[in-house]
């Protein structure tokens, strides 16, 4: 029987947070998600935050700290697309996508990681993406935020390793979410000829890789990197 933590998960209101949030609640865990806009599942503390406004996280931190408790698990899962060829995309295409999928990543880090680091435990869960290391032509910016999840994770793990607190990235493939069912049919029938397994992922096929990394069994695991994409990143 896995410990109950507190666990935080951003943007969990739609797609692979909201069913991250939904395993958690299922194994009997007190969640919170922050949203911009929408609810988490039943069960789940809901806060309006946007990782892009510290102040808006500093408020968010503060209500789940006080209604839940010091934050034990983080899942950072909020972000953003702005696909577009490199000669196309804009500055702003590139930055929006940094500041939210990189530095908001940060910013929700280094917040619960203060409150890990006093009771020497924290399970620290990077959402990335099959396309961090594979590359993907229309997404330089989403792409490279993805990559840099890596390096965070690994830094994390060396600065805080000793101290109960682990660090790793679960990187997606293609997920039957609303946004993949909105591609074209032809679009998604050549991505699945790519994929070994030949299906997108369900979403809680990624939540339960996420719920035990967190759980007492992932304990000596921190700075990986654990693909859910059917086969279709292999070698890297």
């Amino acid at each position: 029987m896995t410990t109950q933590r507190t666990v935080l998960v951003t943007g969990g209101n739609r797609g692979i947070g909201r069913a991250i949030a939904e395993e958690f609640i299922a194994n009997g865990h007190r969640v919170a998600v922050t949203v911009r806009n929408g609810e988490g599942p039943a069960g789940a503390l809901s806060v309006k935050a946007d990782v892009t406004d510290a102040a808006s996280l500093d408020a968010a931190f503060a209500e789940v700290e006080e209604k839940l408790g010091p934050i034990e698990v983080l899942v950072a899962n909020a972000g953003i697309t702005r696909d577009t060829l490199l000669m196309r995309m804009t500055d702003e295409d590139f930055e929006e996508v940094i500041n939210t999928n990189l530095n908001g990543v940060f910013r929700v880090l280094k917040r619960a990681t203060k409150g890990m680091i006093k009771v020497r435990f924290g399970r620290v869960i990077l959402i990335g993406s099959v396309v961090g290391l594979l590359g993907s032509a229309g997404q330089v910016n989403y792409s490279a935020a993805k990559s840099a999840l890596v390096g965070m994770a690994r830094s994390v793990t060396r600065e805080l390793g000793a101290r109960g607190i682990t660090a790793n990235v679960v990187a997606p493939g293609f997920i039957d979410t609303d946004m993949t069912s909105e591609l074209p049919e032809a679009q998604q029938e050549d991505y699945k000829r790519r994929i070994p397994a030949g299906r997108f992922a369900a979403p809680s096929e990624v939540a339960k890789v996420v719920a035990w990394l967190a759980g007492d069994d992932a304990a000596y695991i921190s700075g990986a990197v654990i693909p859910v994409d059917g086969g279709l990143g292999m070698g890297h």
